[in-house]
């Protein structure tokens, strides 16, 4: 039996090891997120609106771009923008080179919020201030073989 077989693939996910990863995997991205859930909330956010503010921290951002970095529906990022338009959080605006687009940009008082959720991460903090500035890289290096988007 060659390695591209089907079963041979399926084979390789269920060894001891690579089940190991998967799980820590798992057990580390629900740490992150409990971690980010908590620093949100500490600023009277939710996850998702922490999440549109880290988008728009490298500046502002068409709806659609979030609707897709974001993986959720445009009627649900309208919602969400209302929301933190109405608190101060963003600004929306129509795009200077096409009207129909909406693009949306962080305040100050929304890039402050972002700020202050991102000092409060203990998760990048603690666990991952055990690893020396060599071991970072290699984690860095590895998740981007497995990890497509990151690439």
């Amino acid at each position: 039996m060659s390695s591209t077989e089907p079963h041979a693939v399926l084979d390789n996910r269920r060894d001891p090891v690579t089940a190991e990863v998967l799980e820590l995997l798992w057990a580390a991205s629900q740490a992150f997120y409990d971690n980010y859930d908590e620093a949100a909330a500490r600023q009277d956010l939710t996850r998702m609106q922490a999440f549109v503010l880290a988008n728009l921290m490298s500046g502002p951002k068409p709806m659609r771009f979030l609707a897709e970095h974001l993986k959720c529906e445009p009627s649900n990022i309208t919602g969400l923008v209302d929301r933190m338009e109405a608190r101060g959080l963003v600004t929306r605006e129509p795009d200077p080179e096409d009207r129909r687009v909406k693009r949306i940009t962080a305040t100050e008082l929304g890039r402050a919020s972002f700020d202050a959720v991102w000092g409060g991460l203990t998760f990048a903090a603690e666990p991952l201030a055990g690893l020396s500035g060599s071991e970072r890289k290699t984690l860095r290096d590895l998740l981007r073989r497995v990890v497509p988007a990151a690439e």
